[in-house]
């Protein structure tokens, strides 16, 4: 009587264990079961895992299917106690499973908690569920010619990886993170370094793409030449494969003309920056260029252009030598736009410091002023006749300059500025004029040159003194008439008085 108690406990368990390992499910349990109507259910079988945000709540019990030769179908989801509720608004959502665990799987989201939740053997509409798209129907909405080339496509790629072609792949894969770092590189790198580079980008390329669909014969012709050109490149593979065989050592040479290029791309900008006011102000140039044109279009006619041609044929090996011979002489044209550019200009916006002479005006406003006068030198005439406008003055002080030369001036030097330098300063033609600094108008004035007092000859006094004092009387006549504000005077002028004047 034991045994047989025993053998009967025995085979018990091994129902129960049987009835687990096969149902997985705990039997004279209450279970929720839900609806689901699907347009296409073709990819979910009973047992299917039904998941909420990635955990396995139930499992699809049955499959309804529609109409004989319709696609469509019910769903019936047993969702467990942990997957409640489920609300008059949830989703779901037939999507594949990852690639080991195969098959696809029942995507359920609950929906909100203020919905009314669904009661057991509710059903969720059609219009709350999707299915994947299948390939078929993706191959199903290509045209005939474009699934030919599919065909062709997947049949080469066959061939590709038949033989050693798996293995050549398997090798390939140790290049792999290079060039994925390298690809993140380019992609970090494509978002631009300012805000809406990546979004200008792609607007400019819808632009483009508007443009290339504004002329389809065109594009057509475009993908032609294309494909002529892939069929050239297919029949000589021998030479295209020596050709790949040599880009490698094309990337490293590349490297570092990338690497120049980079360097030269902050200067780019710069131009960039400097030309951007030039073609914003290039409208009206354009328009006024635009008669030229059409004339040197009808220049360039194929009636103009032979005899153009036939003209010009003797002059052109003259005008490569030339074009050679010109070479150095852009270099030194080069060299004076820097100079010009870098030391010249910035010099002449530079102000010359003075107490006793102080000026509000820059280097280059000043060094007009002197051309009036010149011009009040220069010849002219009227109806009487040519005459020249001579000014004459007596010499009070002569100063030497050097030891064959000397100058008159009228009243004595208060000072120099700037002083006279100690030594001449070398010449040093080996340096250009473009790397020198500009010079440096802030002097300390110095003190007067010795001159001396040029004397009138004995018995000359009275004259010196009548010719002086009618010179004054007709100045004083001329301020007069012009209404000039200012004071003829034959004292002479003072330092003091001279400082009086400036402030």
């Amino acid at each position: 009587m034991p045994n047989v108690l025993a053998g009967l406990v025995a085979l018990a368990l091994i129902a129960v264990v049987t009835y687990f390992g096969f149902t997985k499910s705990v039997p004279f349990r209450d279970h929720f079961e839900v609806k689901a109507a699907f347009r296409s259910a073709n990819n979910i079988r009973p047992d299917s895992p039904v998941r909420i945000a990635g955990v396995t709540v139930g499992k699809v019990t049955r499959v309804e299917r529609g109409d004989p030769g319709a696609s469509n179908a019910t769903v019936v989801l047993r969702i467990d106690k942990k997957g409640l509720p489920i609300h008059e608004d949830a989703t779901a959502a037939i999507r594949p499973r990852i690639f080991l665990e195969g098959n696809f799987f029942v995507d359920l989201q609950p929906g909100s908690p203020s919905a009314k939740a669904l009661g057991d053997g509710d059903t969720i509409p059609v219009n709350q569920t999707s299915s994947p798209v299948q390939i078929d129907q993706v191959l199903t909405t290509l045209q005939a010619d474009t699934r030919k080339q599919l065909q062709t496509l997947l049949d080469e790629y066959s061939r590709g990886i038949s033989g050693e072609g798996a293995d050549g792949f398997r090798r390939s894969t140790k290049y792999w993170e290079p060039a994925y770092r390298d690809g993140a590189i380019v992609a970090d790198a494509q978002q631009g370094e300012r805000p809406h580079d990546l979004s200008g980008y792609i607007d400019s390329a819808g632009t483009v793409a508007g443009a290339l669909d504004r002329n389809p014969r065109q594009l057509q012709d475009l993908i032609t030449d294309f494909n002529a050109t892939a069929r050239a490149f297919a029949s000589n593979d021998r030479q295209l494969t020596a050709a790949i065989g040599e880009l490698p050592r094309t990337l490293r040479a590349g490297y570092s003309a990338l690497g120049a290029l980079n360097a030269a791309f902050p200067a780019t900008r710069r131009l960039v920056r400097d030309l951007r006011p030039a073609v914003r102000s290039s409208g009206p140039a354009l328009e006024a260029s635009t008669p030229f044109v059409r004339q040197l279009r009808g220049l360039v006619q194929k009636s103009e252009l032979r005899g153009l041609v036939a003209d010009l044929r003797p002059t052109v090996p003259d005008l490569a030598r030339l074009q050679r011979a010109t070479v150095p002489l852009y270099e030194q044209v080069r060299a004076a736009s820097s100079c010009q550019n870098e030391v010249i200009l910035p010099w002449t916006h530079d102000k010359i410091e003075d107490k006793t002479f102080p000026t509000k005006y820059k280097v280059y406003e000043e060094a007009t002023k002197p051309l009036g006068g010149l011009a009040g030198e220069s010849r002219s005439g009227d109806a009487n006749g040519q005459w020249f406008r001579v000014l004459v003055g007596g010499p009070v002080m002569a100063y030497p300059l050097g030891t064959d030369r000397f100058f008159l001036t009228s009243a004595p030097l208060l000072g120099t500025n700037p002083p006279k330098p100690q030594a001449r300063t070398p010449l040093r033609p080996d340096v250009p004029c473009e790397t020198q600094e500009r010079p440096d108008l802030r002097t300390v004035p110095g003190p007067a040159p010795e001159g001396r007092r040029v004397q009138i000859s004995p018995g000359n006094e009275g004259k010196w003194a009548a010719m002086v004092e009618k010179a004054t009387d007709q100045l004083r006549k001329q301020v007069k008439e012009q209404k000039l504000d200012l004071r003829v005077s034959t004292k002479p002028i003072t330092k003091d008085v001279l400082e009086g004047l400036g402030k």
